[in-house]
């Protein structure tokens, strides 16, 4: 008698990845497929989307320009997610990312080193040592009406209207720090001269 040797299609998980036939006789616990696991970074990274898109909407100054921000944000952010550590903040990440593509749009697009030297200046100049969060005129900017946030927002250097918005969006000073590549006295300084700067503004406006 002819013995038939029977084949047995292989198990597939539920994106169509194959499950080792060793895993699955034991019933020990299975790692998620790599595509199941970039399904599930790509769904909790677009849960930011919208804070995103008000980032880059203000730090640009141009509704355009916010689209493809956020648009490379997230191309640049999926093609890293391999590299991203579990616990890691995620909404910080991808707010991180976002800057660094309009710092890197920026550079591009200099034809001169104008801005540089300014913030070189400005972060000599003295600064108190103010909170920014919590205030009472901070409540106010956040109730003030939005063109005239907008253009005194667009009055400052960029990265005054980094530190300033990313303050708004309720992340700690230890958080933008990390965002911005410098270090959390550099944020302190910031903010103290953007709210100098913001509250002139916004008096100028109400006026």
């Amino acid at each position: 008698m002819r013995v038939v040797a029977v084949t047995r299609a292989p198990t597939t998980d539920a994106c169509g990845a194959e499950i080792p036939a060793e895993a699955e006789a034991t019933g020990e616990p299975r790692s998620p497929s790599p595509r199941l696991a970039s399904r599930a970074f790509a769904r909790a990274a677009l849960e930011h989307v919208d804070s995103l898109h008000h980032f880059a909407r203000y730090l640009s100054g141009s509704a355009v320009e916010a689209e493809d921000l956020v648009q490379e944000a997230y191309a640049r952010a999926l093609r890293a997610a391999p590299t991203f550590a579990e616990g890691t903040n995620l909404r910080a990440w991808l707010f991180r990312i976002l800057r660094n593509a309009f710092i890197d749009g920026r550079r591009r697009a200099r034809r001169t080193a104008d801005e540089d030297a300014a913030e070189s200046a400005a972060e000599e100049a003295p600064f108190a040592h103010e909170p920014l969060l919590g205030d009472v005129e901070m409540e106010a900017l956040r109730g003030a009406v939005a063109a005239d946030i907008e253009r005194a927002l667009a009055a400052l250097t960029a990265d005054a209207r980094a530190v300033v918005l990313l303050d708004l969006e309720g992340f700690s000073e230890g958080e933008i720090a990390g965002i911005v590549g410098c270090a959390v006295g550099t944020v302190k300084s910031r903010l103290s001269r953007a709210r100098d700067s913001l509250r002139k503004l916004l008096a100028e406006y109400r006026r």
